[in-house]
């Protein structure tokens, strides 16, 4: 069929680099904040703090803000749920850029996936590794329904796991990219 721009027709589709998840596989990683949700979601909490577990330096460092997949039962029962691990102020095993409105104790470990992972100014996982002020943030992250009970925090997918995961991802980019063709 011909292309024609601004005209509606089912036979072209737009298809979004999102739509084609660059992220292989789902990390479980650990709630360590939240922050207030607004609108449709005020009285309960709109967005968890999550973060990955840096075992040389025995800390979890923040790898996203999680607000998508919950439903919104999910979503009402969140303060009551993560109410015993509540603290009045940052865990000092948490390394945050970003101040939650509500802190806990990194005990809680949940499955996200996301599109892919990025260079972030605000996150603190592998902060300086790739890029100097720079950490890794999972892009458009969302909670795959999976609370890992079967985990404890230690166990939650590390610092170096994200890194090399974000390098596998620049190799497959790099492998899929045209290459100038030999003459």
């Amino acid at each position: 069929s011909i292309y024609r721009a601004g005209a509606r027709s089912w036979l072209w589709v737009k298809l979004k680099r999102s739509y084609q998840s660059r992220m292989i596989e789902p990390v479980d990683l650990v709630v360590v904040g939240a922050f207030m949700g607004r609108g449709r979601r005020a009285g309960t909490y709109g967005a968890l703090l999550v973060a990955a577990y840096d075992h040389e330096a025995d800390v979890f460092r923040t790898v996203c803000k999680v607000g998508s997949g919950f439903t919104d039962e999910e979503l009402k029962a969140l303060p009551e749920k993560l109410k015993p691990y509540r603290i009045p102020h940052r865990h000092a095993r948490v390394d945050s850029i970003l101040e939650a409105d509500v802190w806990f104790e990194p005990k809680v470990v949940i499955e996200v996936i996301g599109d892919e992972i990025t260079l972030s100014p605000v996150h603190t996982c592998a902060l300086g590794a790739i890029r100097e002020g720079s950490g890794l943030a999972i892009r458009f992250p969302r909670f795959t329904g999976r609370w890992r009970l079967d985990k404890g925090p230690e166990d939650a997918t590390t610092v170096k796991e994200i890194l090399d995961m974000y390098r596998a991802q620049l190799r497959r980019i790099e492998e899929a990219a045209p290459q100038p063709s030999e003459t």
